[in-house]
């Protein structure tokens, strides 16, 4: 089916759709002229996504413990950003093609209220701590100013353009990118819906963006003093490069053509060469990555690329590596205690760090950060969603129960 602009096409997303013969492939997915037509993405949940969530988290909490042979684990955050611009583009466009439209309100909505009674929670934990926690990595700013900072989504500005750091809250810095960006993508995908733009213009444009961004990663880099992070890490131009990475991948796998060749062999080859280009360079980086620009200007790009063809593999075919990582711990974690483990690892390492005294202090603090992240997400974020899952249910009762009575009076 040729697609000409960027409105998805309308496919079947039912569990099993048939085929023409009347059969259906063990995996769901339709048979069209002897070839697979897998549905778009997302159209059931993906667990081993969530189980790459496991292992993007696990890598940045040990970097951040000094763990050798991990000196690339800060590469996690850039396989996040990768999965967040396809996750989030994919429920954009399968609302586009379900309803028609994108409601940017109810998008934004649900953003809030899925990450910021977490971080609300962690924000006023760290503030109950500072006097103990405060000084970590060397803050730059007081315990109020760096709260501040955290809940207005705008550290990674604060870093990279004014080379501060908010101490335990530093590592927000992620967040803000994610959530920048998000007030922007979102509004760029209606009003292309709405001039009908051509799909491989809006590909072409990402391109151009990803290439552009890592250019300008490139040269705006200076070399810090010590064993400072560059400015540049944290700077929206080099955190835009992944996050458009994946909103490409969402685009390509939303066309019928490319999914019918990704449920091939070229599913098998993008999982595998993916997944041993990512674990090659998070083994291949040193200690001394922030001394180099081509960290910045191409090692974290292509670590992008690399991230979206393993993602693009992992959700078109069903392989030994996808079914390793929906394994039900694996995908349980990543689901349900991944944000919790980004937020409060920080605060458990400052708090207890100077105990944990050669590997098998490593160990416990790992451990320890684990059963925090696991003890918040089931005491904040749990009980949000079933507030808003009883909300949502009951807003459903009501809209039905006024159909009814319209229905009767007609």
């Amino acid at each position: 089916m040729a697609t000409t602009t960027i409105s998805p096409e309308r496919t079947r997303s039912t569990s099993a759709p048939a085929t023409t013969d009347g059969s259906t492939h063990a995996d769901g997915t339709a048979r069209r002229g002897g070839s697979t037509t897998p549905p778009p993405p997302l159209t059931s949940r993906a667990p081993a996504l969530d189980g790459l969530r496991t292992i993007a988290i696990l890598a940045v909490i040990l970097y951040h413990l000094h763990v050798s042979h991990f000196d690339g684990g800060f590469i996690g955050v850039t396989v996040f950003f990768v999965l967040s611009g396809f996750l989030i583009t994919t429920l954009l466009l399968g609302e586009r093609r379900k309803t028609g439209r994108i409601r940017l309100g109810s998008f934004w909505g649900k953003r809030v209220l899925r990450l910021y009674p977490a971080l609300i929670a962690f924000v006023v934990v760290g503030l109950a701590l500072w006097n103990w926690v405060g000084d970590y990595k060397g803050a730059t700013f007081s315990a109020g100013e760096a709260a501040f900072i955290a809940l207005s989504y705008t550290g990674n500005l604060f870093r990279s353009f004014w080379d501060t750091t908010q101490g335990v809250f530093a590592h927000t810095w992620s967040l803000s990118m994610e959530e920048q960006f998000y007030l922007v993508w979102p509004p760029v995908l209606v009003l292309l819906f709405a001039i009908r733009s051509r799909r491989r213009w809006l590909m072409a444009g990402l391109g151009v963006v990803i290439v552009g961004a890592s250019i300008a990663s490139f040269l705006s880099y200076e070399k810090p003093n010590g064993g400072a992070t560059p400015d540049v890490y944290f700077s929206p131009v080099l955190g835009v490069v992944p996050l458009a990475t994946g909103c490409l991948l969402a685009l390509l796998l939303d066309d019928e053509r490319v999914r019918r060749v990704a449920a091939g062999i070229a599913g098998h080859l993008a999982t595998w060469v993916g997944l041993a280009a990512l674990v090659g360079v998070l083994l291949w980086i040193d200690g001394d990555w922030t001394q180099h620009a081509s960290t910045f200007g191409v090692v974290l790009p292509v670590t992008g690329l690399v991230s979206a063809v393993l993602i693009g593999g992992l959700v078109s075919v069903r392989t030994p590596v996808s079914a390793v990582l929906a394994w039900t711990p694996m995908s349980w974690f990543g689901r349900r205690v991944s944000y919790s483990a980004y937020l409060w690892h920080p605060l458990v390492i400052a708090l207890l760090g100077t105990f944990a005294i050669g590997a098998w202090g490593k160990v416990w603090l790992v451990g320890a950060a684990l059963l925090v992240a696991v003890g918040a997400a089931y005491a904040v974020e749990v009980p949000v969603e079933k507030a808003r899952k009883r909300f949502r249910e009951a807003k459903r009762l009501v809209a039905a129960d006024r159909a009814a009575r319209e229905h009767a009076t007609a």
